[in-house]
């Protein structure tokens, strides 16, 4: 008995070692910098609570214009394999795009400051939703440019040699650059959480406000959200410092054994693609979305398959068969904004307590990344998808239970504990952690393979077809959201009238189809790649 005992605690403490002690010990001071950009981005879940709040109370657009509004704040995303290419070309340069990015950002925020504080002082120059546009797709542009530069400072980061010049292996190498991207979706995922605790505090007691004291409220959180730009500067000003003193002790810097050539391709196939968008989303075309998903796609396809010549066959045809399950596990259809909307209507659920729920969220996500790395890092990613939509499904079943009223009947019948809030504790409705997990295998495999002057471009051309998926989803999530329309009370904020009114009867049948395609879309198309030549075991 004691031997078995002696055992169980011997196989604990290697768990335990293996999780979270090895990732502290790999740890490493040059990790620093792109996890601070990383970092900011997760800060700038910020303002998604009273984003989402405003966005219901003040603004009359619907469930499917919203879901459409994602796709053309996804665009940015799209554009990383240019910007991808500029960052290799003009890497001593960095720090001006990341300047760039912030003041993108800081406008975004200065303009969402104006919707809530001096809505009429706004709506005199420009319609509100208008404005809320404006704000939404200055955002995504200003962060798509910050993790273009930081995706290829994580590559800078993880040293080639030991402290005594050795080379590292191979094995060593892939466990140092899964730690790396692995601590970049905790440097995400921790920003969502501490934001998430400051929404807890700021919103305690936010519930017996009048709605010009809310609006105020909402206000300060937007002044607070500018130190996110403030954290992504200083992020690169100590990379530059560190890489300065990594070059005075002899080390190599980037791109110092390459010279990159231009991409004439990439960089006119980028310019490109952002007049077509800019056309098409100023010229009212019914079908813009779809044609510029299409034309993207195809441009981003040609691309990589130009990139792919750069690598051995047998890995050029991995990283498609990786690529494909990737894209389709993320490009599954959302609820779409109606859900939120459900919650805070019918559930009665405010500001606060999204917040808790977006930390809960955020603390899982991050358990789940340090329990899952050696999984990670020891499986295929095929294998990790297929754990991840089978999870996805599983987290799809309380969301059902609240519309459909299963917590009325559990809070019967335990006075009142497992009531709404108590089943949406275990729910991922505000941010799924499964989509920055999923990215982590395919992220380091990147940085092991791809040619050492093309890392950034690499890097923003996958990731330019990974957000592709997203821009799918969103077109997914706008099409089911107009064939099951819901609606909320909406309240203009200068006349006080009440210009839409709550229909949420079809909520359940959404609900239901979005997570039937989650689970079995992906798992039918990993079980397709897995038996083609494209097969992957990396």
């Amino acid at each position: 008995m004691n031997t078995d005992h002696s055992s169980i605690g011997t196989q604990v403490s290697a768990w335990w070692h293996r999780t979270f002690v090895d990732l502290a010990q790999q740890l490493r001071w040059s990790y620093l910098p792109p996890l601070m950009v990383y970092f900011a981005a997760g800060v700038s879940g910020l303002t998604s609570v009273v984003g989402a709040f405003f966005l219901k109370d003040y603004l009359d657009l619907s469930a499917s214009f919203v879901a459409g509004l994602a796709f053309w704040a996804g665009l940015p995303w799209i554009l990383k394999m240019p910007l991808g290419h500029v960052v290799d070309l003009f890497w001593r340069w960095k720090s001006l795009l990341i300047l760039l990015g912030a003041s993108l950002i800081t406008l975004s925020l200065v303009i969402m400051y104006g919707l809530v504080t001096a809505p009429a002082l706004m709506s005199g120059t420009m319609p509100l939703e208008d404005w809320y546009v404006v704000a939404l797709l200055l955002a995504p542009s200003g962060y798509a440019i910050q993790d273009v530069v930081a995706d290829a400072m994580t590559v800078e980061a993880v040293p080639k040699v030991d402290q005594d010049g050795r080379p590292f292996t191979p094995e060593e190498s892939r466990a140092q650059h899964t730690t790396m991207q692995t601590l970049g979706r905790v440097a995400i995922i921790s920003g969502f959480a501490a934001v998430a605790a400051v929404n807890i505090w700021i919103f305690s007691g936010a519930e017996e406000l009048q709605n010009s004291d809310r609006l105020e409220l909402y206000g300060q959180v937007y002044l607070i959200a500018l130190i996110i730009p403030l954290l992504s500067v200083s992020g690169v000003v100590l990379h530059t410092l560190i890489q300065r003193q990594r070059r005075l002790r002899g080390h190599p810097a980037h791109g110092a054994e390459n010279v990159t050539e231009v991409k004439w391709s990439i960089l006119l196939g980028g310019l490109a693609f952002v007049a077509l968008s800019i056309t098409l989303g100023t010229a009212e075309f019914a079908f813009a979305q779809e044609t510029i998903f299409v034309v993207s796609l195809a441009v981003i396809l040609y691309l990589m398959s130009r990139l792919l010549k750069e690598l051995e066959p047998a890995q050029a045809k991995a990283l498609i068969g990786t690529a494909t399950i990737i894209f389709v596990f993320r490009a599954v259809p959302l609820p779409g904004p109606g859900l939120t909307w459900f919650e805070i209507d019918e559930l009665g659920f405010d500001e606060q307590f999204l917040a808790i729920l977006a930390l809960l969220t955020s603390l899982l996500a991050l358990l789940g990344l340090f329990i899952l790395r050696p999984f990670m890092a020891n499986r295929s990613i095929a294998h990790v998808v297929v754990v991840l939509t089978i999870a996805a499904g599983i987290l799809a079943l309380p969301n059902l239970a609240l519309y459909y009223g299963v917590h009325e009947w559990t809070a019967a019948r335990t006075g009142g504990i497992v009531d709404a809030r108590f089943i949406a504790i275990l729910d991922t409705a505000v941010e799924s952690p499964l989509g920055q997990i999923a990215m982590v295998p395919m992220l380091a495999w990147i940085a092991r393979n791809a040619p050492t002057q093309l890392k950034a471009t690499f890097f923003a051309v996958m990731a330019s077809f990974t957000n592709m998926a997203l821009s799918a989803s969103s077109l997914g999530t706008k099409y089911l959201n107009e064939i099951f329309v819901v609606t909320r009370e909406v309240t203009n904020p200068e006349t006080g009238v009440v210009t839409s009114t709550a229909d949420y009867s079809e909520l359940g049948y959404l609900l239901i189809t979005v997570a039937l395609i989650s689970v079995i879309v992906p798992l039918v198309m990993v079980l397709l790649v897995q038996n083609s030549r494209f097969h992957t075991s990396d």
